[in-house]
């Protein structure tokens, strides 16, 4: 059986159990054990872990005992409306629409549950139905592997101070090891495949959360609610004061306002009708000799092989066939789903890029120039600096691969460069841009040369 492509910030080892997530009994259990860890976050930035001076930064994961002073007063989840208060749900009820307070957080920062690792197993007699939970003390004896959490602290509008104070108390600061905001795209090269795939669900998950503090369809404050799975209008809450104003839409129904949200965008190269050649671009709004896949956002009413027929178009002027899926990598930048293609096209005819004005320039490339970038010691290689300076860019707005692959070189429009550097820059296989053109350079995708007469009646079908 072939092999499922598994990309950097892919394949989650957790269960998610996603249907606890309303279960205040069970979070309020979960997160006093003394395994749970915590990713822990700053408008966005990761706490870090420099192991020594000049070495590269890697997540660090904090006890519930290291994040306390961040959470507030307990309950911290099936809050009331005064602090230390526990909202009881009633047992039994059918509920057409879920209850308001069913693991309510309006007190303090949201907390995001982003699951259990547990230990590799097939047998379902493991898992735990919420039905588990009206015992939480018991229940939670049979819980196996290490739950994990995140936060994003930024809206607490700390001093500087204060929160050197609460860091100095962890566990990591008192073991001596140096804790630092990191910038979070320059952590990709460091971290091992469970890592990154928690990482990602823990950075786009509390970037949701804290982007949307008020309620598309009234404008009043939100609240958290399923361990930061669903935010909901601050209106609901029984004890709200909503005298002299309009019920909320929300009230009533089931309302698509407020899931957490998952932006699709195709990326993809083009392979020339010989198989020797792929057509890669750069951004204008990136600096130094960088060329990657090109990539665009999924637009309404759209399948994917239409989004990538269409950013070809409109990106390079150039028409595809024969669209083929590669593989997926979650990007949590902020919270998009990266679909990789490859596609066939026409190496003879012009390249325009002056349609939509996105990319400064697009190429075709042989298999020879290509490898020998990837190559090259600095080929597909960025400093920190780099990284800094793609998350000066708006986020999710790239016109190319993912933008953390940014050269800060001078750049070249004829592409020359000094013995000791390469003509040109291509992404990092942490990167899905980077997958694609790896794979096609080592022939693992791609298509055979194709015949004139047919290939002229697929173009023609287009």
């Amino acid at each position: 059986m072939p092999e499922t492509p598994i990309n950097t910030y892919g394949g989650s080892p957790l269960n998610r159990l996603s249907w606890l997530r309303p279960s205040q009994a069970f979070l309020n259990a979960v997160v006093a054990l003394q395994t749970t860890k915590w990713l822990l976050f700053n408008a966005g930035q990761p706490l870090a872990v420099f192991s020594e001076a000049g070495s590269k930064p890697s997540p660090v994961y904090l006890s519930t005992a290291d994040v306390k002073g961040f959470l507030g007063p307990g309950p911290y989840f099936g809050q009331g409306k005064e602090p230390g208060d526990l909202v009881v749900e009633k047992e039994g009820e059918e509920h057409v629409q879920h209850s308001p307070t069913e693991a309510a957080r309006h007190l303090g920062p949201p907390v995001v549950f982003l699951g259990l690792h547990e230990p590799h197993s097939d047998d379902s007699t493991s898992a735990l139905p919420s039905s588990e939970f009206k015992d939480p003390e018991e229940a939670i004896k049979r819980l196996v592997g290490t739950p994990y959490f995140a936060i994003d602290i930024a809206h607490l509008d700390y001093t500087h101070d204060r929160l050197q104070e609460i860091l100095e108390e962890t566990t990591p600061q008192r073991e001596g090891k140096t804790l630092s905001w990191s910038e979070p795209r320059s952590l990709m090269s460091n971290l091992d495949g469970i890592t990154a795939a928690i990482f990602a669900s823990a950075r786009s998950l509390t970037d949701w959360n804290l982007r949307n503090k008020f309620c598309p369809g009234c404008g009043s404050p939100t609240y958290s609610m399923w361990a930061g799975w669903k935010i909901a209008c601050k209106t609901l809450l029984p004890w709200a004061d909503n005298s002299n104003r309009k019920p909320c839409p929300t009230v009533k129904g089931l309302h698509n306002f407020t899931h957490p949200r998952t932006d699709a965008v195709v990326i993809m190269i083009a392979i020339d009708e010989t198989g020797d050649k792929v057509l890669l671009g750069r951004g204008k709004k990136f600096p130094g000799k960088f060329y990657s896949a090109l990539a665009g956002f999924i637009e309404p009413a759209e399948s994917f092989e239409d989004a990538v027929a269409r950013e070809m178009w409109e990106e390079a002027g150039v028409h595809v066939w024969n669209i083929k899926y590669h593989s997926g990598q979650p990007w949590p930048y902020p919270a998009n789903l990266m679909v990789g293609f490859y596609a066939r096209a026409d190496s003879t005819k012009p390249i325009r890029t002056d349609l939509d004005n996105e990319l400064v320039d697009a190429r075709w490339f042989t298999r020879e120039e290509v490898r020998s970038v990837l190559s090259h010691r600095s080929g597909t290689r960025f400093g920190r600096s780099d990284y800094k300076k793609m998350n000066e860019i708006t986020e999710g707005r790239s016109n190319t691969a993912q933008t953390e692959s940014s050269s800060t070189a001078t750049e070249s429009k004829n592409l020359d460069a000094p013995s000791d550097e390469p003509p040109f820059r291509l992404p990092p296989i942490s990167a899905i841009a980077g997958v694609l053109i790896r794979d096609w350079v080592e022939k693992k995708i791609g298509f055979p040369p194709e015949d004139p007469v047919e290939g002229s009646i697929q173009k023609g079908n287009l």
